[in-house]
């Protein structure tokens, strides 16, 4: 995973909604273009980066392209965050740094 294009993707509003939107369950193109005041062109580039980052998956159904919210990323990211709020490295032994035992406390 790329952190770079993940907090890329986080750092614009609309994107941003288009997650909120999803975060409700899968929508067609057509019903998230429905959604925003934007134009097709321009809600394609916005999916096309959260497709990159790992953000929402798309399923070709007939002639519609579905979308869902891909949570691993998110969750990751998450993990990401927490450690570096923390401290703490995974499932690291908390009672050392970066879980090694020879480590100083």
């Amino acid at each position: 995973m790329s952190f770079s294009r993940l907090f890329k993707a986080l750092a614009d509003p609309t994107r941003r909604e288009i997650l909120k939107l999803l975060r409700e369950g899968e929508r067609t193109a057509g019903e998230i273009t429905e959604a925003f005041p934007l134009a097709r062109s321009t809600l394609s580039q916005h999916l096309g980066v959260l497709r990159g980052a790992g953000l929402v998956e798309v399923e070709a159904r007939g002639n519609e392209r579905v979308y869902r919210l891909a949570t691993s990323v998110l969750e990751e990211a998450l993990a990401f965050l927490i450690e570096l709020q923390t401290g703490k490295v995974g499932d690291a032994d908390e009672t050392t740094p970066c879980g090694d035992p020879g480590a100083p406390v």
